[in-house]
């Protein structure tokens, strides 16, 4: 069992401060444990790049800003630490402490640690993106789907994800384009067959998305297409654009191996903890199903759980339990 040789400066470091993050802060502070939020940027994490929220419980509408402020402001009210810096490398010490080394050359020590730093979604970098993010350009089709009713929706990629959620979206949509790449799909068959037969569905074979443009009033209006062999381009009139390339989880700050599944991300048990005794994951970081503000903060809540019982247990001398659920590491 490990053990503490030397007094961390903090009892848990939480990397991040989207959902998960500050859903950690809040239940470590009301556990009177001494936390440090690490965030390289503004509190909120992917709810900043949400227009508006309609799928968090007890808000019918809310918008993403506004939400992040809440969780910040609840957060703090326990006594919460924020900082804004960049983490470049987290590392469990010989002493059994962990040293989160940060971009401004400050270093933080802890007995635990949270990692909640998310993932990021692969951008097409192609104009009109990031301009009408949030305003018909969206990376998530069960929060944003609701809001293009009886509309024309755009969905690119071409494997499990995209026609997942491009079927998922004629729950909405008029009429659902799937634009690929190639002349066949990556996703496994039994998607494809039911996307193929869907009715209000239709497949753009050998076409990229060259720009993305919209109106006098910022929301995206059509999709211009490049197809991949001729080089020309081609007018998709639609007003929601959903990108499903690829998510890439931000797990590279983790010094030594941690287990994790095919696509990096982290593997844990049910009590949130990864392979690495004393390092939690919540949120998007985490391998699981769904990737929403409530799975996050539902993560999050028994991570910080999770580390108080840690660490009763590591200064009582006694065992640390280790439950290991379905999809967890094997100990």
């Amino acid at each position: 069992m490990d053990s503490l040789t030397e007094t961390p400066d903090y009892d848990v470091i939480i990397i991040g401060a989207g959902p998960a993050g500050m859903t950690a802060a809040l239940y470590a502070g009301r556990s009177m444990l001494r936390a440090v939020v690490l965030e390289r940027g503004i509190s909120g994490g992917e709810l900043l790049n949400t227009e508006i929220i309609e799928d968090y419980p007890g808000f019918e509408h809310i918008k993403g800003w506004d939400l992040a402020q809440r969780f910040e402001s609840h957060a703090k009210k326990f006594g919460a630490e924020f900082v804004q810096d960049t983490v470049l490398t987290l590392e469990k010490l010989e002493d059994g402490n962990f040293l989160a080394t940060a971009e401004s050359g400050a270093t933080y020590r802890a007995a635990t640690a949270i990692i909640t730093s998310g993932g990021t979604p692969i951008k097409l970098g192609v104009p009109g993106e990031l301009e009408y993010a949030g305003k018909g350009v969206s990376y998530c089709a069960i929060c944003d789907g609701a809001f293009f009713k009886d509309q024309v929706i755009a969905v690119i990629g071409g494997g499990d994800a995209a026609v997942e959620e491009a079927d998922f979206l004629t729950r909405y949509g008029a009429k659902v384009y799937l634009v690929h790449r190639r002349d066949e799909l990556r996703a496994s068959k039994i998607l494809q067959k039911r996307l193929i037969e869907n009715p209000k569905a239709e497949l753009i074979w050998n076409k990229v998305v060259d720009r993305i443009e919209g109106d006098d009033k910022g929301l995206v209006r059509k999709v211009m297409l490049r197809d991949v062999n001729t080089h020309e381009i081609s007018t998709l009139e639609a007003t929601g654009v959903f990108i499903f390339v690829g998510f890439r989880p931000n797990t590279g700050i983790i010094t030594g191996h941690v287990d994790h599944d095919e696509m990096g991300y982290l593997r844990t048990d049910m009590n949130m903890e990864t392979s690495i005794p004393g390092l939690f994951a919540a949120g998007d970081v985490r391998a699981q199903l769904t990737r929403q503000v409530t799975t996050a903060a539902g993560d999050a809540t028994t991570a910080a759980i999770a580390v108080e019982k840690y660490l009763t247990s590591l200064r009582s001398g006694a065992a640390i339990p280790v439950i290991v659920g379905t999809g967890g590491y094997s100990a």
